[in-house]
């Protein structure tokens, strides 16, 4: 056997005092079952999800609210467009209404060229007469011999002049 020298055994003395040791105390160590471990992990994760869960909440919220509102819009929008098409088709009939009823103006300008064909010998006059007749230009005249052939159909008949053939002449016919 050996004989060890105590110096050598006194030799680990002073590593020993160079180190700490931490002494365990009471406060260091848990002891817990399978479910206070649980119970603790669920609070913590319940803990930290709480504020996204808010979070989610608000959002869910707020996405019901602009559904709400984009069917609102949608509903709007449907009446609008339901709205102009009835619009359109009111301007539509005004027109149509204005175009096929002569007004008072036209009527009264057809009666003074029938009166004046009826006065003249041979029934007839130039375009250029009549516009100088009834003072208007060359559109008011055709839109009152309109009126005045729609009102006696077959009545009336437009022939060129025989001189000039670009020149028109509206002729009364015999009844």
């Amino acid at each position: 056997m050996e004989v060890v020298d105590t110096a050598q055994i006194n030799s680990f003395a002073p590593i020993a005092a160079q180190t700490d040791f931490v002494q365990p105390s009471e406060e260091a160590f848990f002891i817990l079952t399978s479910g206070q471990l649980s119970a603790l992990i669920t609070q913590a994760v319940e803990k930290a999800i709480q504020p996204l869960q808010d979070e989610v909440s608000q959002l869910s919220a707020t996405v019901a609210r602009q559904d709400e509102k984009i069917a609102v819009l949608e509903s709007t929008q449907d009446t609008h467009a339901d709205n102009q098409l009835i619009l359109l088709r009111l301007i539509h009939d005004l027109r149509e209404t204005i175009k096929k009823e002569p007004g008072k103006t036209e009527i009264s300008r057809a009666e003074k060229i029938e009166k004046y064909l009826s006065s003249r010998p041979d029934h007839r006059a130039n375009f250029e007469t009549l516009k100088g007749h009834l003072g208007v230009d060359k559109d008011l005249l055709n839109d009152a011999i309109k009126t005045l052939m729609n009102s006696s159909p077959g009545r009336y008949g437009i022939t060129r002049t025989p001189g000039d053939k670009r020149k028109r002449t509206l002729i009364m016919l015999p009844k």
